[in-house]
């Protein structure tokens, strides 16, 4: 199998270069977004303890449930479009996304930056990283 790989390599030199400088850009496209607008699970803690930032997570209601951040809300990503208007209080209060692995929130923030909500965060590594930090989780 190794040599099919190589001896596609050999007679494709050109598309083997296209898939590589478009994986290249994608990775390099995937790095920098990570990092804009994202914060850490102790960035995100300030946040909630000083400037009274919302937690809205976007994971479904059984996972929700499974264990959150204390005082957070439950929007699934599925129906934000239909609920937004449940965080029209909260517009000028920094909000923190936060979904399973911290992939999915970044639509999240684009939708609420959209609709004029001025300081949308994701919550870099989800649900996942906040536990992996051993921060408290609320379980209903």
């Amino acid at each position: 199998m190794i040599d099919q790989l190589f001896e596609f390599v050999q007679n494709h030199p050109l598309l083997v270069g296209a898939f590589l400088l478009v994986l290249t850009a994608w990775v390099f496209y995937e790095a920098r977004n990570s990092a804009a607008s994202g914060v850490t699970s102790g960035e995100a803690t300030q946040l909630i303890n000083r400037e009274d930032a919302v937690v809205l997570d976007t994971r479904e209601a059984g996972d929700f449930k499974a264990g959150h951040i204390a005082g957070a809300r439950n929007i699934p990503q599925s129906r934000l479009d239909d609920r937004l208007g449940e965080l029209e209080k909260v517009k000028e209060k920094p909000i923190i996304v936060a979904c399973k692995h911290g992939q999915a929130s970044g639509a999240a923030v684009a939708k609420l930056s959209k609709a004029g909500y001025s300081r949308v965060l994701k919550l870099k590594g989800g649900m996942t990283q906040w536990q992996a930090d051993g921060l408290p989780v609320v379980k209903k």
